[in-house]
Protein backbone atom coordinates (compact mmCIF):
# COMPACT_ATOMS: atom_id res chain seq x y z
CA UNK A 1 0.00 0.00 0.00
CA UNK A 2 2.75 2.38 0.67
CA UNK A 3 4.60 1.92 -2.18
CA UNK A 4 1.10 1.96 -4.07
CA UNK A 5 0.51 5.87 -2.26
CA UNK A 6 3.99 6.42 -3.44
CA UNK A 7 3.58 6.04 -7.23
CA UNK A 8 0.25 7.19 -7.29
CA UNK A 9 1.71 10.82 -5.52
CA UNK A 10 4.36 10.48 -7.75
CA UNK A 11 2.33 10.40 -10.75
CA UNK A 12 -0.37 13.28 -9.55
CA UNK A 13 2.78 15.42 -9.24
CA UNK A 14 4.63 14.72 -11.94
CA UNK A 15 1.40 15.28 -13.92
CA UNK A 16 0.79 18.88 -12.16
CA UNK A 17 4.65 19.76 -12.93
CA UNK A 18 4.39 18.62 -16.72
CA UNK A 19 1.03 20.76 -16.87
CA UNK A 20 2.68 24.07 -15.98
CA UNK A 21 6.08 23.15 -17.53
CA UNK A 22 4.09 22.16 -21.48
CA UNK A 23 3.03 25.83 -21.37
CA UNK A 24 5.94 27.97 -19.82
CA UNK A 25 5.65 30.71 -21.81
CA UNK A 26 2.48 31.53 -20.21
CA UNK A 27 3.01 29.71 -16.59
CA UNK A 28 6.82 30.71 -15.85
CA UNK A 29 8.16 33.49 -18.49
CA UNK A 30 4.96 35.60 -18.29
CA UNK A 31 5.05 35.80 -14.01
CA UNK A 32 8.79 36.29 -14.63
CA UNK A 33 8.32 39.26 -17.19
CA UNK A 34 6.22 40.94 -15.35
CA UNK A 35 8.26 40.42 -12.19
CA UNK A 36 11.00 42.33 -14.10
CA UNK A 37 8.78 44.97 -15.81
CA UNK A 38 7.88 46.07 -11.48
CA UNK A 39 11.58 46.18 -10.89
CA UNK A 40 12.51 48.06 -13.79
CA UNK A 41 8.94 50.06 -13.83
CA UNK A 42 9.11 51.06 -10.06
CA UNK A 43 12.67 51.29 -9.78
CA UNK A 44 13.69 53.29 -12.35
CA UNK A 45 10.43 55.65 -12.21
CA UNK A 46 9.91 55.74 -8.18
CA UNK A 47 13.56 55.13 -7.31
CA UNK A 48 15.07 58.11 -8.89
CA UNK A 49 12.66 60.06 -6.87
CA UNK A 50 12.90 58.36 -3.70
CA UNK A 51 16.25 58.44 -2.39
CA UNK A 52 15.92 55.78 0.11
CA UNK A 53 12.90 54.68 2.25
CA UNK A 54 14.09 53.20 5.84
CA UNK A 55 17.30 53.29 4.80
CA UNK A 56 17.49 51.49 1.90
CA UNK A 57 17.43 51.96 -1.72
CA UNK A 58 13.74 52.05 -3.19
CA UNK A 59 14.28 49.31 -5.63
CA UNK A 60 15.63 46.51 -3.24
CA UNK A 61 12.62 48.05 -0.40
CA UNK A 62 10.24 46.76 -3.03
CA UNK A 63 12.00 43.19 -3.83
CA UNK A 64 10.86 41.22 -0.75
CA UNK A 65 7.53 42.14 -1.97
CA UNK A 66 7.91 41.15 -5.17
CA UNK A 67 9.15 38.02 -4.28
CA UNK A 68 6.24 37.19 -2.01
CA UNK A 69 4.03 38.27 -4.65
CA UNK A 70 5.97 36.29 -7.25
CA UNK A 71 5.24 32.93 -4.96
CA UNK A 72 1.64 33.66 -3.75
CA UNK A 73 -0.05 34.42 -6.89
CA UNK A 74 1.68 31.75 -8.98
CA UNK A 75 1.13 28.24 -6.00
CA UNK A 76 -2.41 30.13 -5.68
CA UNK A 77 -3.80 30.46 -9.35
CA UNK A 78 -1.85 26.81 -10.72
CA UNK A 79 -3.61 24.80 -7.50
CA UNK A 80 -7.26 26.67 -7.76
CA UNK A 81 -7.24 26.33 -11.42
CA UNK A 82 -5.28 22.84 -11.79
CA UNK A 83 -8.00 21.09 -8.99
CA UNK A 84 -11.05 23.34 -10.93
CA UNK A 85 -10.14 21.73 -14.34
CA UNK A 86 -9.41 18.13 -12.85
CA UNK A 87 -13.10 18.23 -11.50
CA UNK A 88 -14.83 19.79 -14.79
CA UNK A 89 -13.29 17.19 -16.73
CA UNK A 90 -14.04 14.56 -14.68
CA UNK A 91 -10.53 13.25 -14.29
CA UNK A 92 -10.48 13.77 -10.39
CA UNK A 93 -12.55 10.70 -10.57
CA UNK A 94 -10.34 8.28 -12.04
CA UNK A 95 -7.87 9.61 -9.32
CA UNK A 96 -10.20 9.32 -6.10
CA UNK A 97 -11.52 5.55 -7.32
CA UNK A 98 -7.77 4.96 -7.57
CA UNK A 99 -5.91 2.75 -4.09
CA UNK A 100 -3.82 6.61 -3.84
CA UNK A 101 -4.96 7.68 -0.70
CA UNK A 102 -6.62 11.28 -0.49
CA UNK A 103 -3.64 12.11 1.55
CA UNK A 104 -1.17 11.63 -1.08
CA UNK A 105 -3.32 13.01 -3.54
CA UNK A 106 -3.93 16.48 -1.44
CA UNK A 107 -0.12 16.56 -1.11
CA UNK A 108 0.77 16.02 -4.82
CA UNK A 109 -1.61 18.46 -6.00
CA UNK A 110 -0.30 21.02 -3.41
CA UNK A 111 3.17 20.62 -3.97
CA UNK A 112 2.25 21.28 -7.83
CA UNK A 113 1.99 25.07 -6.82
CA UNK A 114 4.20 25.30 -4.66
CA UNK A 115 7.01 24.32 -6.70
CA UNK A 116 5.76 26.59 -9.16
CA UNK A 117 6.02 29.24 -6.93
CA UNK A 118 9.26 28.65 -5.66
CA UNK A 119 10.94 28.00 -9.40
CA UNK A 120 9.49 31.63 -10.55
CA UNK A 121 10.37 33.34 -7.01
CA UNK A 122 14.04 31.59 -7.31
CA UNK A 123 14.33 33.10 -10.86
CA UNK A 124 13.02 36.65 -9.75
CA UNK A 125 15.58 36.81 -6.73
CA UNK A 126 18.42 35.97 -9.44
CA UNK A 127 17.68 38.43 -11.58
CA UNK A 128 16.73 40.85 -8.94
CA UNK A 129 20.54 40.28 -7.90
CA UNK A 130 22.19 40.57 -11.12
CA UNK A 131 20.31 44.27 -11.52
CA UNK A 132 21.00 45.56 -7.69
CA UNK A 133 23.29 44.73 -5.13
CA UNK A 134 20.87 42.92 -2.92
CA UNK A 135 21.14 42.65 0.52
CA UNK A 136 20.27 39.10 2.42
CA UNK A 137 20.86 40.11 6.40
CA UNK A 138 19.16 36.87 7.52
CA UNK A 139 18.99 33.92 4.46
CA UNK A 140 17.23 30.96 6.81
CA UNK A 141 14.84 33.22 7.94
CA UNK A 142 13.94 34.46 4.35
CA UNK A 143 13.99 31.11 2.47
CA UNK A 144 11.61 30.00 5.83
CA UNK A 145 9.17 32.91 5.17
CA UNK A 146 9.07 32.79 1.39
CA UNK A 147 8.58 28.50 1.70
CA UNK A 148 6.27 28.51 4.45
CA UNK A 149 4.11 31.36 2.86
CA UNK A 150 3.93 29.88 -0.74
CA UNK A 151 3.14 26.75 1.29
CA UNK A 152 -0.19 28.85 2.31
CA UNK A 153 -1.01 30.34 -1.08
CA UNK A 154 -0.54 26.57 -2.70
CA UNK A 155 -2.96 25.32 0.24
CA UNK A 156 -5.29 28.10 0.04
CA UNK A 157 -5.51 27.35 -3.93
CA UNK A 158 -6.37 23.92 -2.93
CA UNK A 159 -9.24 24.94 -0.92
CA UNK A 160 -10.15 27.76 -3.74
CA UNK A 161 -10.04 24.62 -6.23
CA UNK A 162 -11.91 22.71 -3.92
CA UNK A 163 -14.71 25.11 -3.02
CA UNK A 164 -15.44 26.38 -6.87
CA UNK A 165 -17.63 25.40 -9.39
CA UNK A 166 -16.49 27.69 -12.06
CA UNK A 167 -13.29 29.45 -13.16
CA UNK A 168 -15.24 33.11 -12.49
CA UNK A 169 -15.13 31.68 -8.70
CA UNK A 170 -11.58 31.42 -8.90
CA UNK A 171 -10.79 34.37 -10.87
CA UNK A 172 -13.27 36.67 -8.06
CA UNK A 173 -10.65 35.59 -5.12
CA UNK A 174 -7.44 36.22 -6.95
CA UNK A 175 -8.72 39.49 -8.50
CA UNK A 176 -10.81 41.00 -5.99
CA UNK A 177 -9.33 39.47 -2.25
CA UNK A 178 -5.54 38.25 -2.72
CA UNK A 179 -4.40 40.44 -5.27
CA UNK A 180 -5.98 43.85 -3.58
CA UNK A 181 -4.57 42.25 -0.32
CA UNK A 182 -0.77 42.18 -1.65
CA UNK A 183 -0.81 45.21 -2.89
CA UNK A 184 -2.18 47.23 0.05
CA UNK A 185 -0.05 45.44 2.77
CA UNK A 186 2.80 47.15 1.38
CA UNK A 187 5.20 46.24 -1.50
CA UNK A 188 5.66 49.50 -2.72
CA UNK A 189 5.60 51.68 0.23
CA UNK A 190 6.10 51.54 3.97
CA UNK A 191 3.43 51.60 6.46
CA UNK A 192 5.20 53.79 8.25
CA UNK A 193 4.12 56.42 5.78
CA UNK A 194 0.24 56.45 5.74
CA UNK A 195 -1.70 58.43 7.68
CA UNK A 196 -4.64 57.26 10.00
CA UNK A 197 -6.85 55.30 9.63
CA UNK A 198 -5.08 53.61 6.69
CA UNK A 199 -1.36 52.75 9.06
CA UNK A 200 -4.35 51.46 11.66
CA UNK A 201 -6.66 49.38 8.78
CA UNK A 202 -2.97 47.82 7.31
CA UNK A 203 -2.35 46.10 10.72
CA UNK A 204 -5.53 44.09 9.95
CA UNK A 205 -4.38 42.58 6.34
CA UNK A 206 -2.33 39.18 6.93
CA UNK A 207 -0.20 40.35 3.88
CA UNK A 208 0.93 43.22 5.65
CA UNK A 209 2.42 40.37 8.05
CA UNK A 210 3.77 38.45 5.13
CA UNK A 211 5.52 40.66 3.63
CA UNK A 212 7.40 42.17 6.31
CA UNK A 213 8.61 39.23 7.64
CA UNK A 214 10.08 38.38 4.14
CA UNK A 215 11.54 42.05 4.23
CA UNK A 216 13.28 41.09 7.14
CA UNK A 217 14.61 37.97 5.99
CA UNK A 218 16.60 39.73 3.28
CA UNK A 219 17.05 43.76 5.01
CA UNK A 220 17.12 43.41 8.47
CA UNK A 221 14.33 45.73 9.07
CA UNK A 222 10.37 44.99 9.55
CA UNK A 223 7.55 46.82 10.66
CA UNK A 224 6.61 43.89 12.73
CA UNK A 225 8.16 40.80 14.84
CA UNK A 226 8.66 38.84 12.05
CA UNK A 227 9.60 35.73 13.74
CA UNK A 228 6.06 36.01 15.46
CA UNK A 229 4.56 36.31 12.16
CA UNK A 230 6.20 33.30 11.29
CA UNK A 231 4.76 31.36 13.89
CA UNK A 232 0.88 32.50 13.54
CA UNK A 233 1.55 31.89 9.44
CA UNK A 234 2.95 28.20 10.08
CA UNK A 235 0.01 27.68 12.05
CA UNK A 236 -2.65 29.14 9.83
CA UNK A 237 -1.12 26.80 7.32
CA UNK A 238 -1.42 23.87 9.60
CA UNK A 239 -4.96 24.52 9.92
CA UNK A 240 -5.35 24.88 5.52
CA UNK A 241 -3.65 21.71 5.55
CA UNK A 242 -5.60 20.32 7.74
CA UNK A 243 -9.11 21.58 6.22
CA UNK A 244 -7.46 20.69 2.94
CA UNK A 245 -7.26 16.73 3.68
CA UNK A 246 -10.93 16.34 5.63
CA UNK A 247 -12.58 17.88 2.80
CA UNK A 248 -10.62 15.60 0.29
CA UNK A 249 -11.27 12.37 2.54
CA UNK A 250 -15.19 13.37 2.61
CA UNK A 251 -14.93 14.25 -1.16
CA UNK A 252 -15.98 17.72 -0.72
CA UNK A 253 -17.21 18.97 -4.07
CA UNK A 254 -14.56 16.86 -6.16
CA UNK A 255 -17.19 15.15 -8.20
CA UNK A 256 -19.33 17.51 -10.38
Amino acid sequence: MAFRNYMGFWTVLRRELSRFWSIKRQTLFGPLLETYLYISVFGAALGSRIQDLEGYSYTAFIIPGLLLMAIAMNAFSNNSSSLLQQKLQRAIDDQLSSPVSNTALMVAFTLGGFIRGAIIATVSFMTAALLIDLPVVHPLLLISSLAICGLFFASLGVLVGLRSETFDNVSFYQTFIIQPLIFLGGIFYSVSLLSEPFKTLTQFNPMHYMINTVRYGMLGDADVNPYLSLVIISVVTALIIGVNLRLFQKGYRLRQ
